[in-house]
């Protein structure tokens, strides 16, 4: 016999937990996807884990501050793969444009965006040193490298923290659950506890946002420790 469209729904709606309810995340283990509700819910618990290190955000963004503003101006590097990658440019866009309040503009380099570095080093050189040797050729000793990896277990991400500390670079690492290798060689991590990598992608995107929102706390502190140039457009 068939059911309506109609009947269909209203049986779904039925089964489904009433809104606000608490909501169980399927275990990824026996799971390859999730409803909306169930990533909502996947989200929501994730979210908790972030909560936990919100000081270490706001130490990061006043490290930062300190380095891009500090006497040898120094730079920031960032990297990813996939949708990491797209992450780490957005990081470097909000420093060199701006997050929220106008200030000066910042070095920051995203080492996924070099297309022509990229292939030229996939092409030469073992896979590994996608991201290594551009930190080798851009970082100086004391700039700050943050690198973004949903599994923690990136091989271009691990080598290139590796090679920051013998340049003598800081890195951040932004992870999925601890312990991974790349939350084990950088100076310090932020992980989200969640096995599901779009929820991890979207803390990450929460969390470089608290980053930026602590830098610009910090640059802007009185007294500015840069002085603000007239934006484009304002009568000189």
């Amino acid at each position: 016999m068939s059911v309506s469209p109609h009947s269909f729904f209203e049986n779904v709606v039925a089964q489904d937990p009433a809104p606000g309810a608490q909501r169980d995340v399927p275990d990824a283990g026996t799971c390859t996807h999730l409803t909306g509700a169930d990533h909502v819910a996947s989200l929501t618990a994730a979210l908790g884990s972030l909560n936990g290190q919100l000081d270490v955000l706001d130490e990061w963004g006043r490290l930062l501050a300190g380095v891009l503003t500090g006497e040898g101006r120094g730079r920031l590097l960032a990297a990813g793969n996939g949708g990491s990658a797209a992450q780490a440019q957005h990081l470097t866009a909000e420093l060199v444009g701006r997050y929220r309040a106008d200030r000066p503009p910042f070095s920051a380099i995203c080492l996924t965006a070099e297309t022509s570095s990229l292939t030229a080093i996939a092409n030469d050189y073992p896979a590994d040193e996608l991201f290594a040797r551009q930190v080798e050729a851009h970082g100086r000793s004391g700039d700050v490298l943050i690198l973004l990896s949903t599994s923690g277990r990136s091989p271009n991400a691990v080598a290139a923290a590796r090679r920051a500390r013998e340049c003598g670079i800081t890195t951040l690492a932004m992870t999925g659950p601890a312990p991974n290798p790349l939350a084990a060689v950088a100076d310090d991590a932020v992980c989200i506890d969640s096995p599901w990598t779009a929820t991890v992608q979207e803390c990450h995107l929460v969390a470089l946002h608290l980053v930026c929102a602590a830098f610009d706390a910090a640059v802007l502190a009185e007294p500015a420790r840069v002085p603000t140039r007239p934006s484009l457009g304002t009568a000189r």
